[in-house]
């Protein structure tokens, strides 16, 4: 069970029979020891987001960890991002429960160091793992305590303050945001009203049963309510957050959805006029136009697999101001390298009150070619099947395998990887031109 539950870069299962108050507090006793050898501070920040089982879980956790004499701060009701910034801000280790954007009968963990520093399977979990199947014996040390504390106005000041003082009281926009029920409900509210906005929310009412869609805004149908509200309201811009608030997806004014790497560009781009000749990291099934984009702004493209805990790696190996990934994650140094959704969207509404322009004509300039989309297939045996669409490339075209399989040529490229977190193979496409993307597409999908 263990095997299948802590993924790449994180835990996550079934809430009935998998993530139990029962394993949470093996992995409280398991995370106390990986920290003490660590040499980590013998506290542990835990949030949790609205999930009808994350509080439990996050009790239990608290008692493993405070039975190997660890203290415990619980901040409560959370979004990722907002357990990062406590991880960071107090410089402790920490872990948000919360599965993300899966249905309500999953939940899990992301665990971090002190400084939001990611815990990946390389990092720390198998080592983790291992200490849950061996058993931690019991400490020595004197049983911690736990306190609660409230985080929700520290964590609003600091976004706000990563931008110049009247930013956002330029330019009136209406805003449309789909909190998906998910934890976008509790911050978001507490962010937007230090904006000149007139704010539209749509299911901010804190549900873990997602009465209304998924909290998975990668998924297109997920945003079709956002889509029509935008144009009713005749919005500026629409926003969508997944159920843990840490990732972002714009919708524009004609109600059409924003490529996340034309998002990665705007950021990049901006990032690149007060920092020039930095080092921004891009995911390897983000748009070319991405890597294009930072050259013409005198910084430096580098180019990462896919998932938050070697992104964040990267760029501390690097020095990279920020990160974009295609599935609508963006990470900022000044926010100790992790990713938020909130600061994403914060980056889109500046660049937007400073603009005269609609959204879709700013975003112009980044939109250069087609994409297919995420687009999964399940397969009886995922290596077999990379292996049979490599044998059909291989002589013809440029071929690496940084994550997957990404096959490159002149007008056209594409990734296929499986996915750490499902049994799917992943396809991403781009070219030139709309006709040559479909191809390609139908070409790799008949091989699958």
């Amino acid at each position: 069970m263990l095997e299948k539950i802590i993924k790449a870069y994180d835990i996550r299962g079934l809430v009935k029979n998998e993530i139990t108050p029962d394993f949470s507090f093996s992995l409280g006793v398991a995370f106390a020891k990986f920290l003490e050898i660590e040499r980590e501070p013998a506290t542990i920040v835990v949030g949790e987001d609205m999930r009808p089982s994350s509080a439990p879980l996050a009790a239990a956790f608290s008692d493993g960890a405070t039975s190997q004499g660890m203290d415990v701060i619980r901040i409560g009701l959370a979004s990722t991002d907002m357990l990062y910034f406590a991880s960071g801000k107090l410089n402790l280790p920490g872990i948000m429960f919360t599965a993300s954007h899966n249905p309500a009968k999953y939940n899990g963990m992301k665990l971090c160091k002190s400084g939001a520093r990611p815990i990946g399977q390389e990092s720390g979990l198998l080592k983790i793992r291992q200490f849950i199947e061996d058993g931690v014996p019991i400490s020595n040390r004197p049983v911690g305590s736990v306190r609660n504390q409230d985080l929700l106005s520290e964590y609003v000041e600091y976004l706000l303050a990563r931008f110049p003082k009247k930013t956002f009281k330029k330019r009136k926009l209406k805003v449309v945001i789909d909190a998906g029920n998910g934890m976008a409900g509790f911050t978001a509210p507490a962010v937007m009203k230090h904006l000149n906005i007139d704010l539209v929310p749509m299911y901010f009412e804190l549900d873990g049963n997602f009465p209304n869609h998924e909290a998975n805004p990668i998924e297109s149908d997920n945003l079709k309510d956002l889509q029509k509200k935008v144009k009713k309201e005749k919005a500026d811009i629409g926003l969508a957050f997944d159920g843990d608030a840490d990732r972002c997806f714009l919708i524009d004014e004609k109600g059409d959805l924003v490529n996340p790497s034309a998002l990665t560009a705007l950021i990049a781009a901006r990032e690149l006029k007060s920092k020039p000749g930095s080092t921004i990291i891009y995911n390897l099934i983000s748009s070319k136009a991405v890597a294009e984009v930072i050259a013409e702004n005198g910084g430096v493209a580098l180019r990462s697999r896919v998932g938050h805990s070697y992104i964040k790696s990267l760029m501390a190996e690097s020095g990279a101001i920020f990160g974009g990934e295609h599935s609508g994650h963006f990470y900022f140094a000044d926010f100790w390298r992790a990713d938020s959704g909130m600061l994403a969207a914060l980056y889109a509404l500046a660049e937007l009150m400073e603009s005269s322009k609609p959204l879709s004509n700013l975003l112009q300039p980044y939109n250069r070619y087609f994409s297919s989309g995420e687009i999964n297939s399940k397969v009886k045996d995922v290596a077999k099947s990379i292996k049979a669409v490599r044998a059909e490339y291989q002589d013809k075209y440029q071929l690496d395998e940084l994550d997957g399989l990404t096959v490159t040529a002149d007008t056209w490229w594409f990734n296929l990887r499986p996915s750490n977190t499902e049994p799917l193979l992943r396809l991403n496409v781009e070219a030139n031109t709309e006709k040559e993307m479909a191809s390609i597409t139908d070409t790799v999908l008949a091989l699958l």
